[in-house]
């Protein structure tokens, strides 16, 4: 949960399908872009692109250069990188003064960029945003030192220590409550609790957690 005051980007990444669901879930963004073929994302969501970026190994020819024709800035990068498109597009949306980045689609049908994008979320590079994903199958936040969380009573919610130990992990309005406890990378302890608030807190002394709420269909 953010402040009214946040400056929202939506990073388009491309990847996921999009439907009426994820299209409702994303919050009215001040600036938008797309990340190589996220750029194709866009109008099934309703977006308007402002910046694309990337090497343009993967968008398509077509809708790039329409683009290009109705106004979006380009940033144009190498494909020989140290940095994926889908960071570059972060690293953008800092320079541009957001303070809450969205991102949507990070999966890309790959394995590697899936885990890659999710960890993403942990770097310290990125601390003072709040950053998360969503998805068809639901959002991943990071928590690098307190953060409010709004879910539906009886809605499944992980938390997952990422990078080395988080300490000093409290929580509440949830129904495994912490107090002062560490998770260890690798642990299954924060797996599956359960709001039992329509916002919980999620508060560290040190490190960093992923919070994971996925869409889970009833039985």
């Amino acid at each position: 949960m953010v402040g009214a005051e946040a400056f929202t980007v939506i990073v388009l990444a491309g990847g996921d399908t999009v439907d009426a669901g994820l299209r409702a879930a994303l919050p009215r963004p001040d600036f938008v872009i797309a990340a190589d073929s996220g750029l194709e994302q866009a109008p099934a969501l309703g977006l308007r692109v402002d910046l694309v970026v990337g090497d343009f190994d993967s968008v398509d020819p077509e809708a790039l250069a329409t683009a290009v024709r109705s106004g979006v800035e380009v940033e144009r990068h190498p494909a020989a990188k140290d940095r994926t498109d889908l960071e570059l597009a972060v690293i953008a949306a800092q320079q541009r003064g957001a303070t809450r980045v969205v991102i949507v689609g990070s999966d890309g049908g790959r394995i590697d960029h899936e885990l890659a994008n999710v960890m993403l979320l942990a770097s310290r590079d990125y601390a003072a945003l709040h950053l998360e994903t969503i998805g068809p199958g639901g959002r991943v936040v990071a928590v690098h030192d307190r953060i409010e969380i709004a879910g539906d009573p009886g809605a499944v919610i992980t938390l997952l220590a990422v990078g080395g130990a988080a300490r000093g992990v409290t929580t509440s309005g949830l129904q495994y409550p912490l107090r002062g406890d560490t998770l260890e990378p690798g642990s299954t302890r924060g797996v599956s609790n359960v709001f039992v608030e329509p916002l919980a807190t999620i508060q560290i002394e040190a490190g960093v957690v992923l919070a994971l709420l996925p869409n889970v269909e009833d039985d």
